[in-house]
């Protein structure tokens, strides 16, 4: 992405890409160049980039647990819009990885598109999940529900793990 934004023309140091450890992050976080800071993954880190960056009087987008974005522009055909979003967030009852956690709705579109998402979610058809017309059903297998729990408890260890690193590193860059 930064690539492309070079080859279009934006200025050097406008968007900047940096990749580094907890001692980068704070130094981004404190530096009183660095206007604004966006993240992207787990929620601990977003929260400690959040409130470390409006102490320190930056803007600060910080999205713990959005992997999957979905930008909608002002001149969308908003009904597909709406479909695509309907579908990506509710179907298969949420069991895929492209499910979208963030929607970047630009200039006024989020004023139009609102409620009609509101209005397709409140229409969708929740059901048995081998009935044709279901959009949304329940976990209809022993299988898919052992193989759900097991994402569970495998995400669960990862966030344990990642809590503990994340301890380490705060104490060592204390």
């Amino acid at each position: 992405m930064a690539d492309l934004l070079k080859q279009a023309g934006l200025p050097d140091g406008i968007f900047n890409v940096v990749q580094g450890d907890k001692v980068v992050v704070d130094a981004l976080l404190a530096h009183p160049q660095v206007k604004a800071i966006s993240f992207v993954g787990s929620t601990p880190i977003a929260n400690y980039i959040y409130e470390t960056g409006a102490k320190h009087g930056k803007r600060v987008q910080a999205l713990g647990g959005a992997k999957n974005h979905m930008v909608v522009m002002p001149d969308a055909d908003l009904d597909q819009a709406v479909d695509a979003l309907i579908g990506a967030g509710y179907g298969l009852a949420g069991e895929r990885c492209m499910a979208i956690s963030v929607a970047l709705l630009v200039g006024d579109v989020a004023d139009k598109i609102m409620p009609k998402l509101a209005e397709r979610a409140k229409q969708l058809k929740i059901k048995n999940g081998m009935e044709p017309d279901a959009e949304m059903g329940p976990i209809v297998t022993r299988q898919a529900l052992e193989r759900i729990e097991g994402y569970n408890r495998a995400g669960r260890r990862r966030r344990r793990e990642a809590r503990r690193r994340w301890s380490r590193l705060q104490g060592a860059g204390s």
